[in-house]
């Protein structure tokens, strides 16, 4: 495609660029939100691993009849509806790393913040959240 052509699509179809410009700016700030929260992004590999080496506690935020089609076994329900209350009922678990997920890891990373602020030090998020481990084919519990 020469740069004609291009300055004539662009012509052409100036809803279809903006819509995609507008895609583009979106994809771009959600990354660098997630960048900027401070709350790690690991992926299923390294979160199994936190698990078995640090104890580490899955935080399911998801509501509850997501969490009750399955979740990753001895998980913690806190719905992210209910974090900031419910929070003190995860002081028993200061210490320990803290792994939270959703569906596909993007609400999980609002409830890490939370945590953050709340003073909760080793909080993590698991990308591409319980369907990620699914797809692994990793335990569920109903």
């Amino acid at each position: 495609m020469t740069a004609s052509q291009l300055i004539e699509f662009i012509g052409n179809h100036p809803l279809l660029i903006i819509a995609f410009l507008g895609v583009l700016g979106l994809l771009f700030l959600t990354e660098i939100r997630t960048r900027l929260s401070g709350i790690k992004q690991i992926g299923i590999v390294q979160a199994t691993q936190l698990s078995n080496r640090s104890n580490a506690l899955f935080l399911d935020i998801r509501d509850t009849a997501d969490y009750s089609t399955g979740h990753i076994p001895d998980a913690v329900h806190v719905p992210l509806k209910q974090l900031n209350e419910r929070a003190s009922e995860l002081e028993k678990f200061r210490e320990r790393p803290i792994i939270a997920y959703c569906r596909s890891g993007n609400q999980s990373n609002s409830a890490g913040s939370l945590l953050k602020k709340a003073g909760f030090e080793n909080v993590y998020n698991l990308s591409g959240g319980i369907t990620a481990w699914q797809s692994a084919n990793l335990p569920v519990s109903k």
